[in-house]
Parts: structure tokens; C-alpha cells; sequence
């Protein structure tokens, strides 16, 4: 006889215990992710429009799909249009790995070691930029299969460990977050002595842009501890997701918006708050779509809880994708810019949506 998946004995397990209270039972506690699982019924319930007159997004015929799991903690999904691959990081087994877009094939190590790395972006030649947990830095990985360190301190001091960025298509500048997560950890970068006796690693958590010429400026330090961030489709504004209340009492599981004057944030506020239904969250990755609607990888509450949630531009909460699994980022790719892929703990979940990503990473 055959052994039962690990994750359909605990949809079982989930199933039985809900039913036994009486209790509402969660779509996603009855179904299997893994391929050849039985088909799930359209629409797809973990694919929820809060407001449906404002949640265009959801089809009614497709549904959330896994592609790949057993991963030590899924992160920095990014989208190489013209290769047509997705990459993204699995921090703790030090490794980059790779989805090519034609069978959705997993192709393990396409970086490894990848230095811990847990975000990924390209710029506008196409190649690969890391943020790295265990060496502190922003790295290129060039066409002749060179490296370069874009930078690895800012004006503080050396840098705790860069998480998430993006690239600025006019100019080229790499803005990315640094709120030092790596830092505080060997299991997904590099403790030390000093940085295991703090919550604040080294310097102080910011937000950071590397200018074409390699210049590095800290252009904001409001949030607790930046995580995710992405601008939106006109460049105008940059959102930033505060997970700061992982380890600040005081802090606030926010996304912050600050508007972007060329090389410069001003005017820091609340976009919205991740609590909901009594509950919070903390936001991670996050990415805007071309209507300017803002998804946001949550998690760390549970069922119900834990997945995407999408802010229209007003910040009102209009839809969610309920996942199995803590989602920590995101990012829109495809041929058509229309595939929401999803790195969810231990997995890569992937949906197609009807809108399109503002940009592809």
C-alpha cells in the first residue's frame, strides 16, 4: 500500500479535527497540492475577492497550483523574461534554484553556494542580482560567469543583511532593504557573538540605493525592520513592507508608502495595516500589479490567515489567496506577465491571474 503525502495526512488530520468541533472547514484543509492530485472545483475557494466589484484579478476557471516543495524556507522569487525561468532562493540549503517556464520543470542549483542569498531581482541587461545573508552584500552575477560586489556597507558601516530589492528602469539604481534578519541566525546566514545579542544586528535597519556609479545612500530609516518592497507602475511611489514586530514591541506589521523624488523618499506613511478579522500578520515580499494594487506575501497567523492578501491603491484590502503555508514573497512572470508565482515555507505555488504585474521582478 501506498504511503499517504505528508501534506494530504494533515489536510486529513485538519478535515477531522474541524468537523469534530463543528467547525467551518477551510478549503485548503481538504485538498492535495501534489500533481496528480484529484481536481479541485472551480472556482477555486482559497482564491477569496473581499470586494468583488474591486478584486478583478480572480479567474473562475484556474486554480492554486504547487509546483515544487521540500525546501528549507522558500524566498526572492524573481522573472527572467527574455530566458523565461523563474528563480528564487531556499535560504537554509544555500541554494538558488531554477523553473523554466515551458513544463514548469524545478531545476535544482542553479546557484549553489548562493551565499545565503534571500532576495533576487535582474536589471536591465538581465542579469541576476542577489542579496546575500552570509556575506553581507549586493551581488551581480555577470554573463561570463564573474561576480561583482555592488556593495557591501553603506555610510552607517558594513550592512547587517540585505534581504529584497528592485531595480529603477530609468536610471538603473538598485534599491533594496536591509532590516538584518540573516544576521540574527546561522540556520540562514551568519550569527556572530555581537549580532546574536541584539534584535539591530550591526547599524540601524534602512532602506538603501546603489546609483549607476556605485554610490550607496541610505534614503530611509522609518521602518522598525524594512522587509519587501516595490514601486508602483509609474515609479511615483515605493512600498515597503515593516516586519519590524518580529522582534520590536513597539513596532507595527505595516507596509509603509513614501513617494519617490529621483533619488529620493519623502513623505513616509501608512499604507495599510496587516491586521484582519482581529488578527496580524506580518507582510513580507510584496509586488504591484499594473492597476496599481498592491499583493503582499503574509503570514505567521495560520489557516485562514496566512497566504496573499491584495491592498487596492487606497490601501482597503480587496482580495486574498489563502495558502497552506506562510507566503514570504512574490513576483509576477509569464509570457504575458499574468503567472502569480508564490514562495510559500517549504514550496513554490503558482496562479494565473487576470491582470499583470507592474513590472516583471
Amino acid at each position: 500500500m501506498s504511503e499517504t503525502p505528508p501534506i494530504a495526512r494533515r489536510a486529513l488530520g485538519l478535515l477531522a479535527g474541524a468537523l469534530a468541533a463543528g467547525a467551518a472547514v477551510p478549503a485548503h484543509a481538504q485538498r492535495s497540492y501534489d500533481r496528480g492530485a484529484a481536481p479541485v472545483r472551480y472556482p477555486d475557494a482559497d482564491i477569496v475577492a473581499i470586494d468583488p466589484k474591486r478584486f478583478k484579478a480572480m479567474l473562475g476557471n484556474t486554480a492554486i497550483r504547487r509546483i515544487g516543495t521540500r525546501y528549507g524556507w522558500a524566498e526572492g522569487p524573481a522573472w527572467h523574461a527574455t530566458g523565461r525561468f523563474l528563480i528564487w532562493s531556499d535560504i537554509p540549503n544555500d541554494e538558488c534554484l531554477r523553473m523554466v517556464e515551458e513544463d514548469h520543470s524545478v531545476h535544482r542549483r542553479f546557484r549553489s553556494p548562493s551565499g545565503f542569498s534571500n532576495g533576487n531581482t535582474f536589471d536591465r541587461e538581465g542579469r541576476q542580482i542577489a542579496f546575500r545573508h552570509f556575506h553581507r552584500d549586493v551581488l551581480r552575477y555577470e554573463p561570463n560567469g564573474t561576480t561583482t560586489v555592488l556593495a557591501s556597507r553603506g555610510p552607517d558601516g558594513a550592512f547587517n543583511a540585505p534581504n529584497d530589492g528592485v531595480v529603477h528602469p530609468e536610471d538603473g539604481a538598485i534599491w533594496f532593504t536591509d532590516p538584518g534578519y540573516g544576521a540574527l541566525m546561522n540556520y540562514e546566514g551568519n550569527r556572530t557573538a555581537e549580532s546574536a545579542s541584539s534584535p539591530r544586528p550591526f547599524i540601524k535597519e534602512a532602506i538603501y540605493r546603489i546609483d549607476a556609479g556605485g554610490q550607496v545612500a541610505k534614503v530611509a530609516d522609518e521602518p522598525f525592520k524594512p522587509n519587501g518592497l516595490c514601486f508602483s507602475p509609474d515609479y511615483r511611489r515605493l512600498y515597503v513592507a515593516d516586519s519590524g514586530k518580529s522582534h520590536y514591541e513597539e513596532a507595527k506589521n505595516i507596509i509603509w508608502v513614501y513617494d519617490v523624488d529621483g533619488a529620493r523618499l519623502s513623505n513616509p506613511r501608512t499604507f495599510c495595516d496587516m491586521e484582519m478579522g482581529g488578527k496580524s500578520g506580518f507582510g513580507d515580499g510584496i509586488r504591484c500589479d499594473e492597476a496599481g494594487n498592491v499583493w503582499v506575501g503574509a503570514g505567521w497567523v495560520g489557516e485562514g490567515y496566512d497566504g496573499v492578501h491584495v491592498f487596492a491603491p487606497d490601501g482597503q484590502r480587496i482580495g486574498q489567496i489563502r495558502l497552506p503555508e506562510i507566503c514570504a514573497n512574490l513576483c509576477f512572470g509569464g509570457a504575458r506577465r499574468n503567472h502569480l508565482y508564490m514562495t510559500a515555507s517549504q514550496s513554490l505555488y503558482m496562479v494565473p491571474v487576470e491582470t499583470r504585474g507592474a513590472h516583471f521582478c
